[in-house]
């Protein structure tokens, strides 16, 4: 009997192990799988994140070279080009700095009486992506201003030249402002873009504007700033809105701007020129770069002309929707030295309506109107 019960006690200590073996190898193989799958989902997800190369102009799978472009210290080309006077024969020089999904091509429409009357010549150039310039991974607010000094000296524009930003690159002379302004004669900013997270912003003036954007344009922005690394996810992805800037959406425009909008694009024949490098190194890095973590606050700088030798002026519109024009406000309130013209019932591209830009231009060469 001893011996029948210990066969029968074998016999089913075989059963259990063979069960515990079973269940041990369904556990590991489920194991390994949801491990594989977990792997695959972050390779997925890695290649998902990481922007495309760039097609540098001149590369072989890259456009062709066709603007007048300098070559800067880092090995970079930064395309330009002329408009106005012949240099030699300038009276004032000014390098205007294009907006965001804009380049070089997108000039100053001066009239002619007031270009020969005062002298005036103007360089305008491709921000780095944009346009024929090369794109810059290492691109940051002071690069630009840097980038802005080394050409107005390839070009011999002399110790003191004017500067003019649009929009995002309204942005850029803040930072000309910052870490050059022993070389400039004087400053336009035109609707100028500006960063939310800037120091000096109080909190609740900074939360309303920002809620003034599309929903889509807010989580953007969050984006660039707080995971600057998602930016080109966030902006090609489909399964949700992105940047309606981007996206070239007319919601985001006032009723003034919509008329405009007609006028511009009669005249704009480049648009595919502007993002033909990728829009990485161009519209991306824009949005990392303006709406990151600045080295400092532009209100927080001090007066560049203390002795009156130069001017520095900003223009907007009540009903601009891309750049709120509260925040605006409170900058010219903070830095009294500023001259600050607002447009009532205009937009954000007011500056494209006939005679416009001359009015802006005036302003800052020699203080008409």
């Amino acid at each position: 009997m001893a011996g029948k019960i210990s066969a029968a006690s074998a016999r089913a200590h075989t059963r259990k192990s063979k069960q515990n073996t079973s269940f041990k190898l369904l556990s590991g193989i489920f194991t390994k799988t949801l491990l594989v799958l977990f792997v695959g989902a972050l390779a997925w997800a890695y290649q998902a994140i990481q922007p495309p190369p760039p097609k540098t102009c001149g590369s072989p799978d890259g456009p062709p070279i066709t603007a007048s472009r300098i070559k800067l210290r880092d090995g970079r080309h930064l395309a330009y080009k002329e408009h106005g006077v012949p240099l030699e024969a300038a009276k004032y020089k000014i390098v205007k700095v294009h907006g965001f999904d804009s380049c070089r091509l997108d000039a100053v429409p001066l009239s002619p009486e007031l270009v020969e009357r005062l002298g005036i010549y103007v360089v305008s150039f491709d921000r780095p992506g944009y346009g024929e310039s090369d794109p810059n991974p290492k691109r940051t607010v002071k690069s630009m201003a840097l980038d802005i000094e080394e050409l107005a000296d390839q070009l011999r524009l002399g110790s003191k030249f004017y500067v003019i930003g649009i929009s995002m690159g309204g942005q850029v002379i803040w930072s000309c402002l910052k870490y050059i302004p022993h070389r400039l004669a004087g400053a336009t900013l035109v609707a100028p873009a500006v960063n939310y997270w800037w120091s000096g912003f109080p909190t609740n003036l900074s939360n309303q504007a920002y809620q003034q954007m599309l929903p889509q344009d807010q989580w953007v922005l969050r984006v660039s700033h707080y995971a600057p690394w998602l930016t080109y996810w966030w902006n090609t992805q489909k399964w949700f809105p992105s940047s309606s800037v981007i996206a070239n959406s007319i919601d985001i425009f006032s009723s003034e701007d919509r008329k405009l909008l007609m006028k511009i694009s009669s005249t704009r024949n480049h648009a595919a020129q502007v993002r033909q490098q990728g829009e990485y190194e161009s519209l991306h890095r824009d949005l990392i770069v303006g709406f990151g973590a600045w080295e400092f606050s532009p209100l927080e700088l001090d007066n560049p002309f203390p002795n009156n030798e130069g001017s520095v002026h900003v223009w907007h519109g009540d009903e601009d929707r891309f750049v709120p024009v509260t925040l605006q406000r409170y900058i010219a309130e903070q830095l009294p030295w500023i001259r600050y013209h607002e447009l009532p019932g205009a937009g954000h591209l007011f500056m494209v309506a006939d005679g416009m830009w001359d009015n802006i231009v005036k302003t800052l060469l020699v203080g008409e109107k």
